[in-house]
């Protein structure tokens, strides 16, 4: 039941493993980097989080009680991300950390060394999971990553495998692959999408559900785009909460594991204030919309 959920409420996933049910994004959109150099008084933009900035973040959100940081080698803050759950002073087995591999470094051979490479940038000898972060490449290079992260999984390098952003088409491709070549080793454990009540893709959730695969969903309060909604501000007065919470809770209530990201100590206690309140199904359906209104990129589409 969604009243009964925690911040120490976890899914299992296919391989066995659990993960918690509230992640902290460390990803920045571009609007929200201008902000924080304009608040910090950096004046030469620079496109990713600066390593001390994100270090703080992650250690304030694990202060509130996260357990759980979604990296990427895109990001280019792995390493800052380590040295926070190092800092913590919390047992690494208590924190679920994943990072993603980029297209660039899509295909058997590069996947490996990437791999290898993002254990030493973050300082760790294992992440709990790694995500094939887009599928920008070639057919072959995106079922050679996969079986890289297989092995991967199997050396204890990784303890659970997904993707992010891959369309049906993509993940039929991928389950033959492992139905195939593979001999059923090499279940699919999680997939990561944008999703809100203004891009639910059912048919990507329903693929994803019927193999129990988790699903993740970043940028799950819309960049704040949507806060003026008229139901989502009722929904805020009727429960004394912030749009951003209706949201999060939204998600929470729809199964997912929602990544809210945040430089703001008080929002990143704010997104973490999830779990005293429910909405009811009349609420969940007054939110749930039919649009397709991504407010990120949406690879998903790509045909190749």
């Amino acid at each position: 039941m969604a009243s009964a959920l925690s911040i120490q409420t976890k899914y299992r996933m296919n391989s066995g493993y659990e993960m918690p049910v509230l992640g902290f994004g460390v990803s920045l959109s571009l609007f929200q980097i201008i902000k924080l150099y304009s608040t910090v008084h950096v004046h030469t933009y620079c496109p990713v989080l600066p390593a001390d900035i994100c270090k703080d973040v992650v250690l304030k959100a694990l202060s509130v009680g996260y357990r759980h940081v979604d990296s990427a080698i895109m990001y280019r803050n792995e390493k800052a991300c380590g040295e926070a759950i190092k800092e913590s002073g919390i047992p690494r087995s208590e924190i679920f950390f994943t990072t993603k591999i980029p297209s660039k470094h899509l295909g058997y051979e590069k996947s490996k060394t990437a791999i290898d490479s993002s254990l030493r940038e973050a300082g760790q000898e294992y992440f709990d999971l790694i995500l094939i972060h887009d599928p920008y490449a070639s057919k072959e290079d995106r079922l050679g990553t996969w079986r890289a992260l297989v092995e991967a999984k199997k050396a204890g390098k990784v303890r659970s495998i997904g993707v992010s952003n891959w369309g049906v088409h993509h993940l039929d491709e991928l389950e033959e692959y492992i139905q195939k070549k593979l001999g059923g080793d090499g279940a699919i454990d999680v997939g990561q999408y944008e999703l809100h009540p203004w891009l639910t893709r059912p048919d990507i959730v329903n693929w994803l559900r019927k193999r129990n695969v988790v699903v993740q969903a970043y940028c799950p309060v819309v960049r704040a785009k949507r806060f003026d909604e008229p139901v989502v501000k009722t929904l805020a007065e009727k429960y004394h909460k912030t749009p951003a919470q209706i949201l999060l809770r939204w998600s929470l209530q729809k199964d997912f594991v929602p990544l809210p990201k945040s430089v703001t100590p008080s929002r990143i206690e704010e997104n973490a204030d999830i779990f005293d309140f429910e909405l009811t199904k009349e609420d969940m359906d007054a939110l749930t919309t039919d649009e397709y209104s991504p407010v990120a990129w949406d690879p998903t589409k790509s045909r190749d």
